[in-house]
């Protein structure tokens, strides 16, 4: 039996294409969540329509398959959809103050369509101009912190070379300039208006959030910085709701009734948990610090929430701490 979704075959020649190493059968399962007998038949339907492509011999005798470079021709031309994903990305990335992103992704798309023949292009001009009027990402206003394009480059650039940084830093807070502070970065953090830098403290030796607005120098360091061992940032995340490191609390919030469908279309935690009550409303759990950004974010909500902090006392929650009825 063949296989025989087009869609697929033509997203797995084009991994194919973009691969220097080459495409193996677990790849290809991986890839597309299918068997090893699927993935089998996905290679050969892809190697019967393609007679150029290649096949290389890895460790232990693996096999792997790959397309000469520019073999694809213009099936590799990215979509309307794609070229607007790409610039709602670099419309985003200003908006939360990552101009440096932005200019980045803006000139790759630049590069993109100046390889597309001449009628295409003025088509895509025309349809992209109409779709990105009307997603509107780029017109949203906001706001937003002011930070040094050449911060952002350096400290870019020391994560990707896995080296210390020496800073010059103001604390958001207090407003105290702390001057030398040796930093070994690990990510940073855009969203909401505010934006940080998670790195590990050599004067406190913990990791710290730092606002990135509060950079006033920033210098790369020889010494190497490796992350700590088993250190998972989508896990460190998941302990804090936005990027605020505190105790975590177990949260308990009741979304009343008349809010209850809409509260259920948002993910406010990636580790939530949901209850429909018989009452219409809706009970949401999580754990995580955060408290000051959790009162910031149920505002919106008014007085059609209730919300409930509980203290954790080793692995299980103690009594109930504090209760809120936020709005009331």
């Amino acid at each position: 039996m063949r296989y025989a979704r087009q869609e697929d075959l033509q997203r797995l020649a084009l991994i194919m294409q973009g691969s220097a190493e080459g495409i193996s059968l677990s790849d290809i399962e991986r890839e597309f969540s299918v068997s090893r007998r699927t993935a089998e038949r996905m290679r050969d339907a892809v190697r019967n329509a393609y007679p150029q492509i290649e096949e290389i011999s890895g460790e232990s005798g693996r096999k792997y398959w790959r397309f000469p470079p520019g073999s694809l021709g213009r099936m590799a031309e990215p979509t309307l959809d794609e070229l607007t994903a790409g610039h709602r990305a670099a419309a985003i990335a200003r908006r939360e103050g990552d101009e440096l992103t932005a200019e980045t992704l803006e000139r790759l798309l630049v590069k993109v369509q100046a390889m597309f023949r001449e009628d295409r292009r003025r088509l895509i001009a025309a349809d992209l101009e109409a779709q990105l009027l009307a997603d509107g990402v780029a017109f949203r206003p906001g706001p937003r912190e002011k930070i040094s394009p050449e911060t952002l480059s350096t400290i870019r650039e020391a994560i990707l070379a896995g080296v210390m940084i020496s800073a010059d830093h103001r604390a958001r807070a207090s407003a105290k300039l702390s001057r030398n502070t040796r930093l070994g970065p690990i990510a940073m953090l855009f969203g909401q208006g505010r934006q940080y830098l998670l790195a590990w403290s050599e004067y406190q030796d913990d990791l710290r959030l730092f606002a990135l607005s509060g950079f006033e120098r920033v210098s790369l360091e020889p010494e190497v910085y490796e992350r700590p061992k088993g250190f998972d940032l989508q896990e460190w995340l998941s302990e804090s709701f936005g990027v605020w490191r505190e105790e975590p609390l177990d949260v308990v919030w009741r979304f009343l009734p008349d809010v209850a469908d809409e509260a259920a279309g948002y993910l406010f935690h990636p580790k939530q948990q949901t209850r429909r009550m018989e009452d219409g409303s809706l009970i949401v759990r999580f754990r995580a610090g955060g408290r000051q950004e959790m009162d910031w974010y149920l505002a919106r909500w008014g007085d059609q929430v209730e919300a409930q902090f509980l203290e954790i006392s080793g692995n299980s929650s103690s009594d109930t701490t504090e209760s809120d009825v936020c709005g009331q």
